[in-house]
Parts: C-alpha cells; structure tokens; sequence
C-alpha cells in the first residue's frame, strides 16, 4: 500500500471512530462500542448479504467477529432510541434539512418466524406477499434524505399471541396499530427535536386508510404540511354555510381549476414546463382542532395532470397557502429523495438481510442501516458522496 492510500485509509478509520464515538455515546461498555464500528464497517464495505455470518467474513476483521456482530445485534440490550435522536440530531446541525417524510419498506421474508412477518396484498402488484413492514423517518436535505427512525407494523398473532410476542422479545406497549397511528408516533417524537421540530410533513397519504387522521394529528402539532392524497379525500368549501367536496370533485369543475405554470431545468439540460392547477381559494378538513386564533385551519388544493392524459390527475393538500406554488411542490423533491434512499439501504446496506427474530434485533440492524447511510452520505465515507473538504492534513 502506497504512502496516499495509508493517509486515506488512517483519515477514514478516524472519521469513522469519530462517528462512533458521537452517534453510539449512550453505549457505555467498550466491546460495544467495537463492535459497533465493526457492524459500519462491513455494511459499507462488505460485499453479499449484510448478515453477521457473512459479514464476519471480512478480512479487516477479527476471528471472533461472528460472535460479537451476532451479540452486539441480536442479544446485546443496547437501547437504540437514543442513538437514534442522536443521528438526528447530527442530521439536522450538518445536512440543513428542509423537511420530514416518512417512507414503507416492505421486506419479503420466506418464513414465519421472524418478527411482524404477514401475508399482505402489494397494493401495486395486487399479489400477496410473505413480509415485514415498516415505516421510515427521513430528514431531506444536502441532496439526501437521511433515515433516522424506523417503526415494525404488528398485525394478527404478533398482536395477541403472548408465546410469539414473548419469543421474539416484542416490548408490552408494542401493538397493532394503524400505519396512520406509526406516522403520528414518529411526529410526536420528530417535535421534540431542536432546529427542525417545525420543518414541514410531506407525505403521500394516497393509500393511507386514516389520511384525515394523520392530517388532523399535524395540525393539533400546528405543522405545515405538503400532502398527497387520493381524490376522493373530503374537504370544506366556504366559510359560513361549509359544503362537503371531495379534492377530485371539486377540481373537477373547470371555474375551480386556476392554471400555473412550473418551469424546472431537466437534468439533460433541457427546459420542462410543469402545468399545475390551483384551488383559486382554500379549503378546510373536518374534524381539524380549531387553533389559538380561534380560526379553523385553511388548504390550498394543487393538482399535476400528466401533459398527455395517460395517467390521472395527481392532487396535494398544503398549509403553506401564502407561499409559491413552484416553492410548495419543490419540498416534495424530499419525498423522491426518500424513495431513492431506500432503494440504497435495500441494495447497498442490507435493510432486507437480517435474518434474526427479535423485535430488538431487528431494531438494532435497522439502526445500523441508518448510521451507515449517514456515515457515507453526510459525512464523505467511501462508497458514499464525497464530503466537502475540511482542510485537515496527512
């Protein structure tokens, strides 16, 4: 190994103890603490499934690297809450986030064990599937949206069943609950955090079966919100005498559609015209708590049809009604940014490999997922984006 590779591989073992040391503080024993940096490091560097028998594989690390990777995952008590806030928190002083959206992850499992696993219908394949489900908390920004917390959808036995709940160590006050309830859990948590507990939700409620809920949630919380929702979501139109519509309704009508134009540069180079039509006033959603003014929260309605009618008619529900419409329909940028990192965390981070049977365990892997893709993506680690530079020498 050349003198350049020595500097950059003691550089990025520093970078990464570092790392550690900041984002895993609330682990007091130091074999945790080693066997931490050892989980990082095969997921970033490791090839084939990120699985403790596989990664153990790695020649950087030790022989009794089995061992310890499957006791820091799946029998360590470590609690990963706050290494969780933490990575938040890193996230927020460093990535400049400009909003919160939360992403599914459906992970396919061939068994029955492991726990949460379900048969579910994929609303998009309409084919039944044997998985877990999970939702995830991103922070957009820096380009990226970071993943800094993750909930486990309980249904069926895992619920009720007390030999299967206690097997896999599943806590008490863990339920079933609706996915809406998993999303109002991660805002109640996401508004104790400084500098970014008011950033704007944007979320797409499309197939979420309690999207009112979730936007009455947000409100009581007074959080601005950029929502995608299904046509048939019912709205309140007027003041005095309010008449219930639906969004698709209601802009359906030719007098309520005030047309704007976007004008976005594609990434060809090429100018792309975006047609969007505005609700020409706005709206309110029943059931919404009443706020301090005494007033009752107002929406605006936007809809994006596709230019050559092929696919329907895409419709938001915002707050921010006193901000530009290209500026509202930017944040969704951070909903993409949110899809695109699962797809990394699925196929470069191994979210899909753990192959343990633990509630703890899996929220143990789930964390280390997110700190590997924090690590690559904020912080420069190879095999990441490139961070800036910091001026430091070899």
């Amino acid at each position: 190994m050349s003198s350049s590779e020595t500097c950059v591989s003691s550089a990025d073992d520093l970078r990464m103890q570092g790392f550690v040391e900041d984002i895993f503080r609330s682990l007091h024993r130091v074999e945790q603490h080693r066997w931490a940096r050892a989980y990082l490091w095969a997921l970033i560097h490791g090839s084939g499934k990120k699985t403790p028998r596989r990664m153990a594989r790695e020649d950087a690390l030790p022989p009794a690297a089995l061992r310890g990777l499957h006791q820091f995952i799946n029998a360590s008590s470590w609690d990963w809450r706050p290494v969780r806030r933490r990575l938040a928190e890193r996230v927020a002083a460093q990535a400049s986030p400009y909003a919160w959206t939360v992403a599914e992850l459906i992970i396919p499992k061939s068994g029955g064990h492991s726990v949460g696993v379900h048969r579910r219908v994929d609303p998009v394949t309409g084919h039944s599937v044997n998985c877990q489900r999970a939702l995830g908390l991103f922070l957009a920004g820096a380009g990226h949206a970071f993943p800094v917390d993750w909930s486990l959808v309980l249904s069926g036995a895992w619920d009720w069943d007390p030999q299967r709940r206690r097997r896999a160590r599943i806590p008490e006050e863990e339920k079933e609950r609706p996915v809406g309830v998993h999303v109002l859990g991660h805002v109640t948590d996401a508004v104790t955090l400084p500098h970014v507990a008011g950033l704007p939700w944007v979320l797409d409620l499309t197939r979420c079966e309690d999207a009112a809920g979730v936007l009455a949630g947000l409100a009581r919380e007074r959080l601005d919100v950029v929502c995608e929702v299904d046509p048939g979501q019912v709205v309140l139109v007027g003041q005095h005498t309010p008449t219930v519509c639906t969004v698709g309704a209601l802009m359906g009508a030719r007098h309520a559609r005030q047309p704007h134009v976007i004008v976005r540069q594609a990434p060809d180079g090429r100018t792309k015209v975006v047609p969007v039509h505005l609700y020409p006033g706005t709206v309110r959603l029943p059931q919404l708590t009443v706020g301090a003014d005494g007033a009752s929260r107002t929406y605006r309605i936007l809809e994006r049809s596709a230019p050559d009618g092929r696919l329907p008619a895409r419709y938001w529900i915002t707050s921010l009604t006193d901000r530009p419409v290209d500026e509202v329909l930017s944040l969704v940028r951070g909903r993409s940014a949110a899809l695109m990192t699962v797809s990394v965390l699925q196929n470069r981070l191994g979210v899909l490999d753990f192959e343990g049977r633990s509630f703890p365990g899996w929220h143990h892997h789930m964390t280390m997922a997110s700190a590997a893709y924090v690590h690559q993506y904020l912080d420069g680690a190879p095999g990441g984006a490139p961070a800036e530079p910091s001026g430091a020498t070899c």
